[in-house]
């Protein structure tokens, strides 16, 4: 007789008739709708806990290479005439030739940087003062291109450029005026007085980070060097590089390009410990989802028990018609196999919705809490981010199918191995 291809037919079709006979003929069990919902449930939690993951941590990543500097060159401190540590730049035209020289560096910009308290009658706020010239700010993506911009940035060397979180603390507009007050003012013969001068609001803007939104302000590098007593001199160089992630490669250059007294800080340096947190994050997510899929995988073996059990006279008769044990199997494994994939495939379309409509999910969300769901000064961005990535949905539909059709294997192996003449004995 001619041995049957494995996955015949036949098989798929008895398979079929199990799967869709009434629960009271001996078909599908509660236990396996149950395990049906549970692996949908697993897999839409794992694809939306990976795709907020990805968009957390890109958005994360995108603010601080959109508004900070990729590398920042300093010098070495020397001891001043008054017994002071020394950190600044003297030539600094010169040194920003030579690092903008290096292969990958895209730009340089020379900063004066300086913290100071932001008044506007009685409000006040600490601010961070960037130095900067008005060419070099446009080139910054997150603050020129800013959605949420207001004022006019062509008219940066009028005035100043602020954050719309020290905006909204100091309660000003484009237009209006602040005053910067600096403890290291002017000298007088009875010691330094703080140094006070009021300022043209020309543009706000929103670069998408809180901590940035609520601290930084820009003011031209002419006006900058004369308010902070640095004539002549910055405090810092701002590189931007073509490749920001493989910013470790184009340090020890830029190292070397900044002379003997000069030292370099990435962004990776700066938020490194963030990111590194992350990480450990993702993968410890991705191990407890795991566990969910698998607990939801189990129950596919009690569905798969009741109906091995329900079906024992089948099973005989299908014995005694010539049906190998391997056939058996196969039928088993295919129902089995058949709930893992029609739950892997709900859990993926759940997902991927979840992703491409999570702004707004989390609008209603947000809107039933009262508008605390989401803590900005907390997380450091102002909205919860998704980004659906393939490696992430092929990552949970493996893992969502591979452990259905390992725990099938075992029900399906015990109907495979029943004897028939036990399963008729009492039919």
């Amino acid at each position: 007789m001619a041995k049957t291809p494995p996955f015949a037919p036949f098989e798929w079709m008895i398979a079929w008739r199990y799967l869709r006979a009434r629960r009271a003929e001996g078909g599908v069990s509660v236990m396996t709708w149950i395990s049906l919902i549970g692996i949908t449930l697993a897999v839409f939690a794992l694809i939306a806990t990976l795709s907020v993951r990805s968009g957390f941590r890109a958005e994360f990543v995108d603010t601080i290479l959109g508004a900070n500097a990729h590398v920042t060159v300093y010098q070495f401190g020397e001891v001043a005439a008054n017994g002071q540590i020394d950190r600044s730049i003297p030539n600094y035209d010169a040194l920003a030739e030579q690092v903008r020289s290096v292969p990958g560096v895209t730009r340089v910009a020379p900063i004066v940087r300086q913290q100071v308290m932001a008044n506007n009658g009685q409000s006040n706020a600490g601010v961070e003062v960037y130095g900067i010239a008005a060419a070099d700010l446009k080139t910054i993506p997150r603050i020129a291109s800013s959605d949420q911009a207001t004022g006019d940035i062509d008219r940066f060397d009028e005035g100043l450029a602020i954050g719309i979180g020290v905006a909204q603390t100091l309660g000003v507009t484009v237009g209006d005026r602040i005053k910067l007050i600096s403890p290291n003012g002017v000298k007088t013969a009875f010691g330094t007085s703080p140094r006070v001068n009021a300022y043209e609001v020309v543009y706000i803007f929103a670069a998408g980070r809180y901590d940035i939104d609520r601290t930084r302000v820009y003011m031209p590098i002419a006006d900058a060097q004369s308010f902070f007593n640095r004539e002549g001199l910055a405090d810092e160089l701002e590189v931007m590089v073509e490749e920001p992630e493989a910013v470790d490669a184009i340090s020890l250059p830029i190292l070397e390009a900044a002379g003997e007294r000069g030292q370099v800080w990435t962004w990776r340096d700066a938020s490194g410990s963030f990111l590194n947190a992350l990480d450990i994050e993702d993968r410890v997510m991705f191990v407890i989802m795991s566990v969910l899929v698998l607990i939801a995988a189990m129950n596919i073996v009690s569905g798969l028990i009741m109906l091995v059990k329900n079906k024992g006279r089948d099973i005989g008769i299908l014995r005694t018609m010539g049906l190998t044990e391997g056939s058996i199997m196969r039928v088993f494994f295919i129902c089995g196999a058949f709930t893992g994939l029609i739950g892997t495939a709900l859990g993926v379309i759940l997902g991927c919705l979840f992703a491409l409509y999570v702004d707004q999910i989390f609008g209603f969300v947000n809107y039933l809490s009262g508008g605390t769901a989401w803590d900005a000064s907390i997380r450091g961005i102002y909205f919860l981010p998704a980004k659906l990535q393939l490696a992430d949905v092929l990552s949970a539909i493996g893992l969502s199918l591979g452990l259905s059709f390992i725990v099938t294997i075992f029900p399906a192996r015990r109907a495979a191995r029943m004897n028939p003449v036990e399963a008729l004995r009492y039919e």
